[in-house]
Parts: structure tokens; sequence; C-alpha cells
């Protein structure tokens, strides 16, 4: 998916340009807004005639940012005309990067996550996707980030060089994005299952437990569960536990599911454009079929083709015996509140490669990416933090403390 960082390189520099001569300053919506989309348009274009995700940002070229704690948008610009020719986008939060040795208690570092960096086709390799990276870099650490982090596919050799090659990142995570398409039919939850809303307050208490060890959760986790965006967090648990358990105990239930839903919809669409003639008259034809003989609930490829929204499931989590089974139920739960919205074509959730969670979420191959490519990069020179043995404990070069990445939905 072009979600994350998506640069595209030309064979050779179509202008003579020197680097010095390019104006990095922070964006101004008033002013600028229309000048960016122009630009951004300018820079979608499939690769090679292979189908393409494009992203509608709805008149709103921050919008991918608004969301988090603190964020910036920065713009290249050239020549006395002040032409915009390159966009960067960045937000910054303190996450956790693990526990510290010997308890329970997460360690929190602040990070600048990286994201949405276009440069104008004709002014492609010429340095200015570096300059806008590294100035980006230095708002990070004025700003006492510690660290800097951005994703891609794995496929885009053009983003991993830019970054790996040029501004010293390292490959760091590889979760898959696992895709589900939201069908005409309402899913079944499965015998047994009862799925609860939780409170914000209760969410908070059991993720602040259940993710205390692993990498990228986010100390403000309150301010995700009261932005309007979010749908709520819900739990599934088998039936007969549910008259035995009270919440208000602080215990969670022996076998239980939770995850929460988040809204992109509202601030940006996707929509598939490059496929084969016959590729778009097939799923065409499923969805006729489906709706001339529903009786088959045929699962019919949704409307791609036309712009259309996402729902983001995060904060996956399972245990208990038959826990995949009740994450499976909670996740058709989810795509029945996305069946309901006129609009909503995808369920997405982002999860760590090796997440047991991951066998409990289903999903199209198809549509789906094995692995998606983060890299980081430690911007100041403090000293890191000391391990169990004794030594320095570098986030980078450490193996993670747990399977458990957790993707946060205001950067999606």
């Amino acid at each position: 998916m072009s979600m994350k960082v998506s640069v595209q390189i030309s064979p050779k520099p179509l202008l003579e340009v020197a680097v010095d001569s390019v104006v990095v300053r922070e964006y101004e919506e008033e002013r600028d807004k229309g000048a960016v989309e122009e630009m951004e348009r300018r820079c979608e274009v499939g690769q090679g005639g292979k189908p393409s995700l494009f992203t509608d940002l709805m008149g709103d070229p921050i919008c991918r940012v608004r969301h988090s704690p603190s964020y910036i948008m920065l713009l290249a610009e050239y020549g006395e005309e002040r032409e915009i020719v390159g966009v960067i986008r960045g937000c910054m939060k303190t996450v956790s990067r693990g526990k510290k040795p010997l308890s329970n208690f997460p360690i929190y570092v602040k990070v600048t996550y990286i994201l949405g960096l276009r440069v104008s086709p004709t002014f492609r390799r010429l340095g200015i996707g570096t300059k806008l990276v590294k100035k980006l870099e230095e708002w990070g650490k004025q700003n006492g980030a510690e660290y800097a982090y951005m994703a891609t596919d794995c496929a885009n050799e053009a983003s991993i060089n830019l970054f790996t090659l040029k501004c010293a990142y390292v490959k760091f995570r590889t979760p898959a994005i696992l895709v589900h398409p939201v069908h005409a039919h309402y899913k079944p939850l499965g015998s047994g299952i009862a799925v609860v809303r939780l409170s914000p307050q209760l969410a908070e208490s059991v993720y602040r437990r259940v993710f205390a060890n692993s990498e990228f959760f986010p100390k403000d986790i309150d301010a995700i569960f009261s932005n309007k965006l979010n749908l709520g967090t819900f739990m599934a648990l088998p039936k007969k536990s549910l008259p035995k358990w009270d919440p208000r105990t602080g215990n969670l239930p022996p076998s239980f599911a939770i995850l929460s839903v988040w809204n992109t919809k509202e601030v940006f669409k996707f929509q598939v454009k490059g496929v084969r003639a016959l590729t778009y008259a097939c799923c065409v034809g499923s969805r006729l079929l489906d709706a001339w003989m529903p009786w088959l609930r045929i699962p019919s490829i949704p409307d791609l083709f036309r712009p259309f929204g996402v729902y983001c499931l995060y904060g996956l989590h399972m245990e208990g015996k038959g826990a995949s089974r009740l994450m499976k139920g909670l996740c058709a739960f989810a795509h029945n509140i996305a069946r309901d919205d006129v609009g909503c074509g995808a369920l997405v959730a982002e999860v760590g490669q090796c997440d047991p969670v991951r066998e409990g979420i289903p999903h199209w191959r198809k549509f789906s990416w094995a692995e998606d490519l983060w890299c980081m990069k430690k911007l100041n020179t403090a000293k890191d933090d000391i391990d169990e043995s004794g030594g320095a404990s570098e986030w980078i070069t450490s193996r993670p403390s747990t399977s458990v990445v957790f993707v946060d939905p205001r950067e999606f």
C-alpha cells in the first residue's frame, strides 16, 4: 500500500538543479494547500503497468499526521517562483521499546515517525528527498526525539535505498499487513461467543497491562481512545464465561480476544487503478452474481475501483484456550460494523511477523503484504539503556523484547 513512505526514482535527472538552491520550510495551509495537492497529483503514477493503490487525502494534505500529539509537514521550494517540488510529513510521540531489566515496567522513548515523502517527477534524483529527511530529523532532535523511523513496502527499492544508503537508517522490523474486503453479507461470530464493548477507561487499563512489554506502544493511548475516529474497543469471550467475569475486579477472563477499531475513511480514502480489463470484469461479475443470488453468500469483491475507506484494526491481542477462534469471531464482528458503513471497503490490521494473534485474523493473501519494512535511525548520542547483564543495550541492534509490534492507528 502507498500508506507509508513511497519514493519513485526516475532513471536520470530531468533537470540540473543545485540542491543548495532548494529551500525547505514548514507547510502553511492557506498558502500552500492547492500547490501541494497539484504536486502530489503529478507524483501519482502507476508502476510499470501494474495495479496501484492511490490515496485521496480529501482536500487535507496534512490529514495523516493531524491526529498525532505533535506533527509537522515540510515543503521543498525551488526557483524564484518558489515552486513546490517536494513534501514530507512527520509526527512525534513517546512509545515503549520493551521492559526494564528484572521488571515489567516499560521503557519509554521519544520517536519521530516519517511518512508521506514525495518529490516532483521532474526533480527526482537531485538530493531533494535526502534534504527533506534531514530537515525532518533536525525537527525531531530539537524536540527531544531519540529515534526516527519510517515504514515502506519491502519491494520499494527507491525508498529503502534513500533511507538506508543515504540517510543511515537500518532495517528494523517487518510486520505483516493483513487485509480483508468488506462483503455485502454479515459474518457469523461463531457459536458460544459473546462480544462486549469496553469503556475507554477499562480498555486503557487492559492495554497498558497486555502491551506493557511490546514495542511502539504509545504512552498516550488514552488520547487515541478519546479521539472521534476511534469506534471503540471490543472483547470476545466464551458466553459461558460472561456471567462470571466482573471487569471491576481488574481481572481478565481466562480466555479472550480484544481489538480496537479506527475509522480512517473520515480522513482519507484509497482507490485501485491500473488493473487489467479482465480483472475488472471478474470483480464486477462477482458483485452482480452475488446480487442475483444472495443466498449463495458469494464473497464478492467490493468496488475498489472507486474511492473507498478502510477500518484499521489495532491493539489485537488474545489469551487462553480457543483464543484464535475468539479472535476470528471478533474480526467478524468488526466486519459487520464496517458492512453497515457505506463506502468502507476493507479491514486492515498490521501485526508483528511472529505475533501469535496473526493466526486468528482473517485476510485475503492476494490483498495482503507478508512483510512491511520498518527502518530506524538513532538521532541522539545519549547513553544507552542498561540491559540485565549490565551492558549497553541499543534498541536498533537488540533483539525484540516480544513478538508484538503495536501499530498506532494515527499513523496508518
